[in-house]
This record gives C-alpha cells, sequence and structure tokens, in this order.
C-alpha cells in the first residue's frame, strides 16, 4: 500500500484516485474547488463517467479515499503526489503550464517543512522537456532541494478515454513511467494491481509518446472519414471497405511501416496515391490528409540531402539504389532522386547496391534506366570497399545485410549519414547521424 495525493480532481486526477483507492492504495485528493471536495467527501464522483460515482463511495467508505483543500496537510500525510492539472491551449496553441507550475511550487513548499524524500508524478499532458524545464525547477525553487535527493520526479502519461476510464486503468496495454532513478520503482509499485507491464523510459520519451498516440489517433479517424467520402461518392459502402481493411494485421492495423526512416517509392505506393487523390478531385471533395502525404515525402528527400550539404564532403557514397532491399525495381526510388538531387548541385557519387546490376536487369526496369536514369550507371561499383575508398561521407540507403559491415570498415573520420537505422550502431555524434533519430 502506497499513500498518494493526487492534486486536481478533474477527469485524469478523479479516475487515478478512485482506481488507486480501488487497487489498495491509501489516497488524498486535493482540489481548490470545495465542490469536489465535498462530492468526494460524501463518496460522489465530481465527474460524469461510467462506474465511477460506485468506486468513489467504495473507497470512500474503505477509509481509502478523502479529498482537501489543503496541499501541505497531502503532502505531509503521504510519500507520492501526482500532479492532474490541466494543461489548456493558448490562443496560439501552446500550451498554457501554469496550473502546473504552480502545483508543483505548492508540493515544493510543502516538502521544505516534511524534510523527507517525496516522488512527484506528473501525469498532466505536457510537450517534451516540460518537465525537466518547468516542472524540476519549480519544485527546486520552492523547497530548496534538490531533484534526486530531495524529491524524485516521474512522468506518467495517461491514456483514458472518456467512457471506458476504469477500464482502461486497470487494463491498460502498458503502463508507462519516464524517469531514470529510484523514484521509478515507487511509481511502479502504485501499478502493480494492473494487468499490463510497466515499462520505464526517459521522461522526455514517456511526454513525447501521448503526444504520438493522440496525433496517430487523430489521423486515423481523418483518414477514414476522407475514404469514408470517396466511397460514399461512389455508392461504394465505406464500412465494409474499412472492416476489410482492418482485417490484416500484418501490414495494415500494425507496427509495419511505423519505423522512422526514410521516405517511401516503389511502383506502387506513389502512383496509387496520387490515383486516388486524383479521383477524389474528380468527385469534387477535399482530401487534406491524403494530399498531404505525396508533398511530405519530398520533405524527407530533401532533408537527406540536406544532411549531405551539412557534412560538407563533396565525395558521396551511397549504399542503396532501388527503393527497398531484394528488389532491383528503382521506379520512383527516393535514392535515386537523391543521387540526381546530389549530381545537380556537383556531388561526386558512387553508388552499391547488390540487387541492381544493368546487365542482368531485364523489361520494365531496364527500360525505364535506359530511359529515366542511364547516367547513374556509370556510378555504381562492384563492392563496398570501392565505394568507401572514393566516400568522404557514406548514405546508408537501405537494410541490405552487407552494408552493416559499412560501421566496422568505414575509416576514421569518414562520415555515416543513416536513413534506416542499421542494428547496433557504435558511431559517435560527430560522425554518425541518422535522419530521424
Amino acid at each position: 500500500m502506497t499513500r498518494v495525493s493526487i492534486f486536481g480532481l478533474g477527469y485524469v486526477g478523479s479516475v487515478s484516485a478512485a482506481c488507486l483507492a480501488d487497487s489498495g492504495h491509501e489516497v488524498v485528493g486535493v482540489d481548490v474547488s470545495p465542490l469536489k471536495v465535498e462530492a468526494i467527501a460524501a463518496g460522489r464522483s465530481p465527474i460524469v463517467e461510467d462506474g465511477l460515482d460506485d468506486l468513489m463511495a467504495s473507497g470512500v467508505a474503505a477509509g481509502r479515499l478523502r479529498a482537501t483543500s489543503d496541499a501541505s496537510a497531502a503532502i505531509l500525510a503521504t510519500d507520492v503526489s501526482l500532479i492532474c492539472v490541466g494543461t489548456p491551449s493558448n490562443a496560439n496553441g501552446s500550451l498554457d503550464l501554469s496550473a502546473v507550475e504552480r502545483v508543483a511550487e505548492d508540493i515544493g513548499v510543502a516538502l521544505a517543512a516534511k524534510g523527507s524524500y517525496h516522488v512527484v508524478v506528473v501525469r498532466s499532458t505536457m510537450l517534451p522537456g516540460s518537465t525537466e524545464e518547468r516542472v524540476v525547477p519549480a519544485l527546486e525553487r520552492s523547497s530548496g532541494m534538490s531533484s534526486g535527493e530531495g524529491f524524485g520526479v516521474c512522468y506518467n502519461p495517461e491514456f483514458l478515454r472518456e467512457g471506458s476510464s476504469i477500464r482502461d486503468f486497470h487494463s491498460p496495454p502498458y503502463t508507462v513511467i519516464g524517469g531514470s532513478d529510484r523514484a521509478t520503482d515507487v511509481v511502479a509499485e502504485l501499478y502493480a494491481a494492473t494487468n499490463g507491464p510497466v515499462v520505464t523510459v526517459p521522461i522526455r520519451e514517456a511526454e513525447m509518446l501521448k503526444y504520438v498516440s493522440n496525433a496517430w489517433h487523430a489521423l486515423k479517424i481523418t483518414f477514414a472519414n476522407e475514404i469514408g467520402l470517396i466511397c460514399k461518392a461512389q455508392d461504394i459502402d465505406s464500412h465494409a471497405v474499412m472492416d476489410l481493411f482492418c482485417r490484416d494485421d500484418k501490414l495494415n492495423i500494425s507496427a509495419a511501416y511505423l519505423r522512422p526512416g526514410y521516405a517511401f517509392g516503389g511502383s506502387c505506393l506513389p502512383k496509387d496515391l496520387r490515383a486516388l487523390v486524383h479521383h477524389g478531385r474528380h468527385l469534387d471533395l477535399e482530401s487534406p490528409v491524403l494530399e498531404a502525404i505525396l508533398p511530405s515525402n519530398e520533405r524527407h528527400i530533401e532533408m537527406a540531402y540536406e544532411m549531405v550539404r551539412r557534412s560538407g564532403s563533396k565525395r558521396v557514397g551511397l549504399l542503396g539504389l532501388s527503393f527497398k532491399p531484394g528488389t532491383d525495381d528503382l521506379r520512383e526510388s527516393p535514392l535515386v532522386t537523391l543521387v540526381e538531387r546530389l549530381i545537380g548541385k556537383g556531388y561526386d557519387v558512387r553508388v552499391l547496391d547488390p540487387s541492381v546490376s544493368f546487365a542482368s536487369i531485364h523489361g520494365a526496369n531496364r527500360a525505364y534506366i535506359e530511359r529515366e536514369i542511364p547516367h547513374i550507371v556509370s556510378l555504381m561499383v562492384d563492392d563496398l570497399q570501392a565505394l568507401l575508398d572514393h566516400a568522404e561521407v557514406v548514405v546508408v540507403g537501405n537494410r541490405s545485410p552487407e552494408f552493416s559491415r559499412v560501421l566496422d570498415e568505414r575509416r576514421d573520420g569518414q562520415q555515416i549519414i543513416d536513413l534506416v537505422r542499421l542494428a547496433g550502431v557504435g558511431a559517435t555524434a560527430d560522425d554518425y547521424d541518422g535522419i530521424a533519430w
């Protein structure tokens, strides 16, 4: 059993308070609103949420849940504090963290009087860096203590959906704790009764995860809605189409393609996306999400070029030319686009791709090379050593197994620009850079 104080009895705070009390912890809710404090004292939920009234009443009756407006008393009576106050938007879209900082200062004042180790856990949704740059300084300033010594700080994002929050709390896909010291063990104990793994990561990763999750959910909804409008305009049952789409858990609803890396290409994705966007326009429909995909993809190619430009090197070796390993298909390969951009800017380029041999390519691929990129054939080398002998900077463009040797066989000072995140990277920041990491 852990003694917990929860600052902010809105949606997240109320659900957390009731569920932690239900898990056997001793919980003190803290809020400036006397109405919320009175509601919990009476065994009622201060918010509307299915099942929460019963859970609140049970916790209060068992003596494991109470509420107060006295922050100092709550700190003195507990060992862990959860900050669950709101972080609303400012007019320009930035976050208003004034409530979080105010609570952190109140906690710090109380900690100065308490004098014993205390763990502060932020659950309020905040952008990466907010805990370390706003919360920790406020705590240190008002307490006179140092983080990691007089108190510990963690970030613990919540993924509670309105209407199913109690179930989400007790059976999450995982519980994420951002932190790196003994405080993370204390926080993990809070969730010992939940069903799901507890994962500890650096604070900024935990802060970012919440935004990635919500952006992904928003993207999925908008994507489905845009597809729905295109289907409706053709008298196609959009729900039947999306039901079939969701049955594919190997590619469609899976981790496939959800790894930061280089741009997409090939004979299918760009062509089919252009066709779908054009078809939507033909139907007099706007599809802003679908229409933004190709420009975003092209921007990623530009990012790769900028990385080479910033290296200051003019002799470039590119590992990979086809749009993915194990194929000789160069149609709409973003690596071909990158090579052409480099050549056009005066770079001396060599290319190695074991899957691309002009002598053995036939059919559409050979016709494409002869028609569109015949000059690239002369840039090809036969082995890794030849490429390394030429290059000052090496760009890793796909995951062909033999390319992993470049990390061990490159010479001192030879820069690596990694577009695919090779496994087991051991290079230093001075001579290694990843496109999205």
